[in-house]
């Protein structure tokens, strides 16, 4: 099982400088995969938690695609919604091959009406849209030439019923978001999926965290090693941590997080 980042790409304390470091310590601890959000018109429900200077993912990936060599790179999520699909095809086509290959598409349907608003785009039809993006990307990359579009994993975010079919239909791999172990256990019991890719908390505290309905990776260092334990036994083939825990002014402070990070990546072994 493989373990990634999830990145801030925005925040007041967020600029080239700290996302620069961001990725070297994230590729230097040994982890495999970087991703970063998404929003396109920061609206005030999106700016409350994501505020701006917001980095633009394909951009921003295909900048740190440059700085890094081994690393996967990828959105957690991408709102399928708010961009024309053939758009979205070329612009992830394009990153996987600047990039050797080491693209994951992550997507949503999104949540925030006003941000839909501001774009002009339905937001009782997230779900159809993102249904029918994802088939017209599917569509593209089939008739692209050459060699890289056709491989690039999408990876579908969501746990509501229409979120499980979306993944069966057209994707590679279940994407949920923050859920605690018990409603993935649940999930996975009762649907056969293609493959199970975690983004999972990463809040470390001082004592044990006791709690039905605690999220995965929110505990002590022993209880997030043995949240990832419980998630390799489940089948994921990768997780991804956040650190980020809903204060922008945690982006002033990035150092909190790459501490956490070390600890996990000096702890976690796979099993053999």
């Amino acid at each position: 099982m493989r373990l990634g980042v999830n990145v801030p790409n925005f925040g007041p304390g967020t600029d080239p400088g700290v996302l620069r470091e961001w990725a070297r310590i994230v590729e230097g601890l040994g982890f495999d995969l970087l991703m970063v959000s998404d929003h396109v018109a920061v609206t005030p429900d999106v700016a409350e938690r994501y505020p701006e200077p917001f980095y633009e993912p394909f951009t921003t990936l295909s900048w740190l695609a440059g700085l890094t060599t081994r690393l996967r790179l990828g959105t957690t999520v991408l709102v399928l919604p708010y961009r024309h699909p053939l758009l979205v095809a070329r612009m992830a086509a394009g990153l996987s091959r600047l990039s050797s290959g080491r693209f994951v598409l992550g997507v949503g349907v999104g949540w925030a009406r006003q941000e839909f608003e501001a774009l002009g785009v339905p937001f009782a039809a997230r779900g159809r849209l993102a249904d029918e993006y994802l088939g017209a990307l599917r569509d593209a990359w089939r008739t692209e030439t050459g060699e890289g579009a056709a491989s690039i994993p999408v990876w579908v975010g969501g746990h509501s019923e229409a979120a499980i079919r979306r993944t069966v239909r057209f994707g590679d791999a279940w994407h949920p978001l923050r859920l605690p172990l018990p409603l993935m256990r649940s999930v996975l019991a009762n649907h056969s999926l293609p493959a199970f890719a975690p983004w999972i908390a990463l809040r470390m505290t001082g004592t044990p965290v006791d709690d039905r309905e605690r999220p995965a990776g929110v505990g002590t260092l022993e209880q997030i090693l043995d949240d990832l334990d419980q998630l390799r036994l489940l089948g994921a083939d990768t997780v991804v941590l956040d650190p980020y825990h809903g204060d922008p002014e945690e982006t002033r402070r990035p150092r909190a997080a790459w501490q956490a990070l070390a600890a996990v990546a000096t702890h976690w072994r796979t099993p053999s």
